[in-house]
């Protein structure tokens, strides 16, 4: 029997799911401790954009660069995954900043998030899931 709940995508497909996506979140790793934050995004161009304050994040940033991003949406009837992993820096010249500055990218809290991250994705994967009973666990 052919489980078919469970999809795997294109990464075409995954792009086009973060597209509409606004929340994610990003894990992060130094010396053997894993970190994972929910921070909102914009993906466009073979890279995923976010806001930070100064912090946590961009201190684990500066030590391990090598990152993991994920996001994810449902309805009543399906779901959707994206996990994304490439390498994230902390944008630096003015005219990178004043680009990024033009993206639909707000933070959502009222707080002071000045710093840019972009991601450099190297690889993408996404998975939609059909939602539906449990099958039985002992069929006769």
């Amino acid at each position: 029997m052919v489980d078919e709940s469970v999809r795997v995508l294109t990464p075409d497909q995954a792009w086009d799911l973060l597209g509409v996506a606004e929340l994610g979140r990003i894990a992060l790793s130094v010396d053997g401790q894993p970190d994972i934050f929910p921070v909102n995004f914009h993906a466009t161009d073979g890279r995923i954009m976010l806001r930070s304050g100064e912090g946590t994040k961009l201190s684990e940033l500066a030590v391990n660069s090598r990152v993991a991003f994920e996001a994810d949406g449902h309805t009543d009837a399906d779901g959707w995954s994206v996990v994304a992993k490439g390498t994230a820096r902390i944008l630096v010249s003015l005219h990178e900043i004043e680009a990024a500055d033009q993206l639909p990218l707000r933070p959502w809290i009222a707080t002071m998030k000045y710093n840019y991250v972009e991601i450099a994705v190297d690889s993408i994967t996404a998975r939609r899931f059909e939602f539906g009973p449990e099958p039985e666990r002992y069929p006769v």
